[in-house]
């Protein structure tokens, strides 16, 4: 018999007795309410021990667990300290700098800005400036502001109709069912008194999204929530019904996400209302699959097709596509089908590998994907090597809390950012790290009309205004800084990074293409190999 269980008995057998002996020696032979309160001692004793012996007697004789029974009260105090252990590191362990995937600097720094407060840093930073991989910009003596023409930045390519112009900085995709509807609220009228727009992710467009006047990017997933048949097909009637209304500015079908990249989901049947079975056109109560791949298409080319096939429903609105940049063939796949077909899309959104979702298999988040910075060069130079660059917006998502994480998409070759858990962040969040369990305990991302009563509509979309204002004036006053008064003019050889070879800058790290590049014989080798094997007609 273990040690533990021995002195579990021992405590329980006798000295449970004994404390009751105590007790009852002190209280008299007459027994009443207000006679224990003279003994509190005895009291308090008596009652740890009978706690002891009923949770070690119930975790003895009946737990399912190899610690419990072995274990049967520390192995709980045990569990107690797991469970609240990311608090206790959080708030009394982790430094300023290394919390992930948000660190205690960003997250103060993102609240001071959300509730427009002073936003300084005293005494110097505490980033370690020499550390391989750390990310620089070089001033400039002479310091300019960026014109007021250039804080903004339209969308809409050559067979765009009705092109949209756009703050730098957007709400990245997080739908209804993921956020709380009064989360959803409060982002959308955060974004109607800033000016700038706000992403629906997959779940379709609902009431909240709708109703307090913020600017719209609709995406489509593969669900097709809100625009789709019974059997899962899409549904060009009721995705224009829509698509057209002017809240509505732009179309984004989803590929992937950085997140879970070539993961689809199933959201449960219990978790099916009916509210979100309208919104999303499915039916109550019966769990709705989520797939990895889009049924109206499964190639290249048929990409395109959908995309013309959008805009044409969507009365000439801009369209364009999401993904998290993976086979390197599949994304030049897609650029030889617009070479071949001549079908532009308005823009690309690239989601980095580092992006976050209520919930993804381990294994997808840590080991699938391409970082975001990485991924955003790429995209942008094969762009530019392929004679599009003119032609199709790029917008660049992934872990964005700062002017500087603005700043480095947009070096590498983004015309906008989005971001997302630091606009939850703005809503309240505090990185419980509890999105998958519908607990989350400031109401953002759940589905829990108690929690979710904590959000102040009115007030916390003040709060995303101000941390939107303050995010973008950070940006607008580093590209002064560096000497830019337009950020379109920015080039990665303005971001550096350290190595053990010294400072270099990104074109110095990775092969920049020239206009046109792989259009002509002169295909660089880190590129050539993937581009010769791209095919228009298949991923």
């Amino acid at each position: 018999m273990p040690h533990i269980v021995r002195l579990y008995w021992i405590v329980a057998l006798v000295l449970m007795p004994l404390s009751l002996l105590w007790l009852l020696s002190n209280i008299g032979p007459v027994f009443s309410f207000s006679s224990l309160t003279v003994s509190p001692l005895p009291l308090a004793v008596f009652l740890v021990l009978l706690s002891w012996t009923l949770l070690g007697g119930y975790e003895v004789l009946f737990s399912n667990s190899n610690l419990r029974r072995n274990y049967p009260v520390l192995a709980n105090i045990r569990y107690m300290l797991e469970y609240i252990r990311p608090e206790i590191r959080q708030y009394f362990i982790a430094n300023n700098v290394e919390e992930k995937p948000f660190s205690r600097e960003h997250r103060n720094l993102i609240y001071r800005r959300a509730k427009d407060a002073d936003d300084t840093l005293p005494f110097g930073t505490e980033q370690n400036i020499l550390e391989e991989g750390y990310r620089s910009l070089a001033h400039s003596i002479k310091v300019v502001q960026v014109k007021e023409e250039y804080k903004r930045v339209t969308f809409g390519g050559p067979y765009c109709s009705n092109p949209y112009s756009a703050s730098r900085l957007n709400i990245s995709a997080m739908s209804f069912g993921a956020l709380s509807s009064a989360a959803i609220a409060a982002l959308n009228k955060g974004a109607a008194k800033g000016g700038f727009a706000q992403n629906t992710g997959e779940g379709g467009l609902s009431e909240y999204h709708l109703t307090n006047g913020g600017d719209i990017i609709w995406q489509i997933g593969t669900g097709y929530f809100g625009c789709r048949n019974k059997d899962g097909t899409f549904n060009d009637d009721a995705f224009a019904e829509r698509a057209n209304l002017d809240i509505v500015k732009m179309i984004e079908i989803k590929i992937s996400q950085g997140a879970k990249p070539s993961h689809g989901g199933v959201l449960p049947g219990v978790k099916v209302t009916q509210e979100i079975a309208d919104i999303r056109l499915v039916e109550a109560g019966k769990a709705v699959l989520s797939p990895p791949t889009h049924p109206e298409f499964d190639t290249p080319r048929g990409l395109l097709d959908f995309v013309t096939r959008l805009r044409k429903l969507g009365d000439g609105k801009p369209v364009g596509f999401k993904l998290c940049l993976g086979k390197k063939t599949e994304f030049l796949a897609i650029i030889k089908a617009i070479l071949e077909t001549d079908i532009l899309p308005d823009f690309i959104t690239i989601d980095g590998a580092e992006g976050g979702t209520g919930a993804a298999p381990v294994e997808f988040s840590n080991r699938l994907g391409t970082p975001c910075l990485e991924s955003t060069y790429y995209i942008n130079q094969t762009l530019i090597g392929a004679g599009l660059r003119q032609h199709i917006g790029l917008i660049s998502a992934g872990k964005t809390a700062t002017g500087f994480d603005m700043l480095e998409k947009i070096i590498l070759g983004a015309d906008a950012v989005n971001a997302a858990r630091s606009m939850m962040m703005a809503l309240g969040c505090v990185q419980a790290k509890t999105c998958n369990t519908n607990n989350c305990p400031t109401g953002v991302a759940t589905q829990n009309p108690l929690r979710a009563r904590a959000i102040d509509v009115a007030e916390k979309s003040e709060r995303v205004r101000n941390f939107h204002r303050g995010t973008v004036h950070s940006f607008l006053e580093l590209c002064g800084a560096i000497g830019f008064d337009n950020p379109s003019d920015l080039s990665p050889t303005d971001l550096f990074s350290r190595s053990e070879e010294g400072t270099k800058n990104f074109d110095q790290i990775y092969a920049p293409l020239n206009a046109g590049q792989l259009l002509s014989d002169s295909i660089p080798n880190s590129y050539r190999d993937d581009w010769m094997k791209a095919r228009s007609d298949s991923f």
